[in-house]
C-alpha cells in the first residue's frame, strides 16, 4: 500500500512551478553554455565527479570517477576529457553513452562546499595519442571520455553544508561497517566473503590503473 496519497503527488511542470515558485534571477541566469576560468579551475582541483548517463531504453546510472586532482582535463572551452581507466568490465556508463550521448557531471572538490554542473554529450575515444595524456605509472587508461559541454553551473553549498560531508569529525569508524566482501557475500549466493575481500584488497593494491 502506498504511503501517500495519489491526490499529493505532483505529475506536471505547471504544477511543479506552482508549489516551489520562480527561482531567482541569480538562479535562473547562472547557467552558461561554454567552461569559463571559474569552471576550469573546479575541474583541475576536483579529484572526484559523478557521471550520470542514460540508456535507450530509459536506464540510468550514476558512476563515480576519481582520481588525484586534475585528472580530468580541459582541452578548451566546450571540451573536457576523462580517463576511463581499469575496472570490473561492466562499462554501464559506456554502454549507456553508445546509444545516448547525453550526460551530466558533479564535479567536487573537498573542503569546498559548492559543486559545479557539467551537461553535455559524450563520446569514447581510443585515440592513442589521447590516452598517452593520461598515462599513469606507465598504464594508459583503456578508453577516454571526451564531453561536449552545452551547459555548465556553479550548485549553491546547502547540501554539503546540511550533510557535514567534509567534517572528518562526523565520519564513522570504517570498522563499524561491513566489508564490500561480506556485502556482496550476502547479495550473491555462493560467495565466500573472506575470499572475496581477499580478491577486493587485491585489486585494490595491484589494479588501480
Amino acid at each position: 500500500m502506498s504511503e501517500h496519497s495519489t491526490d499529493h503527488v505532483i505529475s506536471s511542470v505547471e504544477a511543479l512551478r506552482a508549489h516551489y515558485g520562480t527561482p531567482s534571477t541569480i538562479a535562473r541566469d547562472k547557467v552558461i553554455a561554454q567552461l569559463d576560468e571559474h569552471c576550469c579551475r573546479f575541474i583541475k582541483h576536483s579529484p572526484f565527479l559523478i557521471l550520470s548517463s542514460v540508456g535507450p531504453s530509459g536506464n540510468m546510472d550514476a558512476s563515480p570517477r576519481g582520481d588525484r586532482a586534475g585528472f580530468v582535463q580541459v582541452r578548451d572551452a566546450h571540451t573536457i576529457m576523462i580517463p576511463d581507466r581499469v575496472g570490473n568490465k561492466r562499462v554501464d556508463s559506456l554502454q549507456n553513452i553508445v546509444t545516448n550521448p547525453g550526460v551530466g557531471l558533479l564535479f567536487l572538490v573537498p573542503g569546498v562546499n559548492e559543486t559545479l554542473r557539467v551537461n553535455g554529450t559524450a563520446e569514447i575515444s581510443t585515440d592513442p595519442s589521447l590516452l598517452e595524456r593520461f598515462k599513469v605509472r606507465d598504464r594508459l587508461p583503456v578508453s577516454v571520455i571526451v564531453v561536449t559541454v552545452s551547459e555548465a553551473f556553479l550548485h549553491c553549498a546547502k547540501a554539503l553544508v546540511r550533510s557535514a560531508l567534509w567534517n572528518s569529525s562526523l565520519h564513522i569508524d570504517r570498522s563499524d561497517f561491513p566489508t564490500l566482501g561480506q556485502m556482496l557475500s550476502d547479495q550473491i549466493s555462493g560467495l565466500d566473503a573472506v575470499e572475496t575481500e581477499r580478491h577486493v584488497q587485491d585489486s585494490l593494491r595491484n589494479r588501480l590503473y
